[in-house]
């Protein structure tokens, strides 16, 4: 008989985590694992990718009141978890994301209390929330939440890279050594046919674009991007700098952009169904984050030979590769074999970094190449699925 796992997530809205728990819905054994998705509400301002579980075969239970922000409708979400529990009766609860995690574990900790079976816990980071997104107290109450948490309510913790655990682990103390368990992401590779980006955008075929793909959030930074396309407008290169996705920054981003005369250079394409499609028309993929996980787009991008600049952040440099030890002498920039990584928010850097692949078109290419293999070797599917059935049975058993 199949073991009963519950996977508990906050919101399905654009970004990797969405695509995470509907690969595990369809991806685990049936035979060995069943599983149930619960999920909540998408906060307006934010793209809804509830259409990719849809577009699996997952039909996931809707609680209506669970979404980003914390409010007082969380005691009632913790309610109706706890009843989803004592009916569908889960072996394991896995969670995703700050709210989920929360909620969902003491909702499983109560479960285990008041029905008498054992139910294994699982929660994983796909990011964190430790710093770059609150102010000082509240962050400090949320890292001692997840302390709290781990503690009472956790058997096992997972991340994303090598990176991220040493930054949740030993940096801010959430959870013992034991509990902590690294599994990468694991990515379909398979694109959609559709239009190009080029067409998209009405560019010529040779026109370079670097794309940075994901929500317009504060988090994001998409600020230094637009303040690098400034940059090397003023120095006359010739590029195209796509912003490709949505969310409640855009108008304040579009203002941004107007303001700096670059209504020509920066480009808007607002969400996308069809991303993993646009990627292979990319001449770099940038991202500019504060803080990250493991970004998504980055692998899927890399998949198609397209090489990285990044902000040094979270596991983005899990991503990278070898360092490369004959590398040009620019200031504060990494040179990997995969891509070039800057200092959070250091827009000269990035600039620098940008302007000096787009100018050396063959370490471009080569760093491409390497981002495939590298990108082949790691984030299969396959392997992914693999490994997080092995921590179930591990914890099962």
């Amino acid at each position: 008989m199949p073991r009963r796992v519950m996977q508990i997530i906050d919101r399905l809205n654009v970004g990797g985590p969405t695509k995470y728990v509907a690969w595990l819905a369809t991806g685990l054994d049936p035979r060995e694992f069943e599983t149930m998705l619960v999920t909540g509400t998408i906060p307006p301002g934010e793209g809804d990718m509830s259409w990719f579980v849809a577009d699996a075969g997952v039909e996931p239970v809707i609680i209506p009141e669970m979404s980003r922000e914390l409010s007082l409708q969380d005691l009632l979400v913790f309610w109706k978890l706890l009843l989803l529990m004592l009916r569908y009766q889960p072996d394991l609860v896995h969670t995703h994301k700050a709210k989920a995690g929360a909620v969902g574990r003491l909702a499983a900790f109560v479960y285990g209390l008041i029905s008498g079976r054992t139910c294994r816990v699982v929660h994983i980071f796909h990011g964190h929330i430790f710093h770059s997104y609150y102010g000082r107290v509240k962050t400090r109450i949320f890292i001692l939440i997840e302390q709290l948490l781990a503690r009472l309510a956790t058997d096992r913790i997972l991340t994303i890279s090598q990176q991220q655990r040493e930054e949740i682990g030993e940096e801010f103390g959430v959870g013992s050594p034991d509990q902590h368990e690294v599994i990468a992401y694991g990515l379909d590779f398979t694109a959609p046919s559709g239009p190009s980006l080029h067409s998209i955008l009405d560019l010529a075929e040779d026109v370079p674009v670097i794309g940075l793909v994901g929500r317009l959030c504060e988090v994001k930074n998409h600020e230094m991007f637009i303040e690098s396309a400034a940059i090397l407008q003023e120095r006359g290169v010739s590029v195209v700098m796509a912003i490709i996705g949505d969310g409640h920054l855009r108008p304040q981003l579009e203002k941004l952009v107007e303001q700096h005369g670059l209504q020509e250079m920066v480009r808007f394409t607002g969400f996308r169904d069809d991303v993993m499609n646009l990627y292979r028309d990319l001449s770099i993929a940038a991202i500019t984050s504060l803080n990250e996980g493991t970004p998504f787009t980055l692998i899927e991008a890399m998949n198609f030979g397209v090489p990285v600049a990044a902000t040094a952040v979270g596991g983005v440099i899990d991503l990278m590769g070898s360092r490369l030890e004959n590398r040009p002498a620019i200031e504060r920039v990494d040179f990997w074999a995969n891509g070039v990584t800057v200092p959070r928010r250091d827009v000269i850097a990035f600039a620098d970094a940008v302007q000096y692949l787009l100018e050396n078109p063959t370490v471009r290419s080569e760093m491409g190449e390497n981002a495939a293999r590298f990108c082949h070797a790691h984030y299969s599917n396959e392997r992914f699925i693999r490994d997080i059935s092995e921590l179930y049975r591990r914890l099962l058993t």
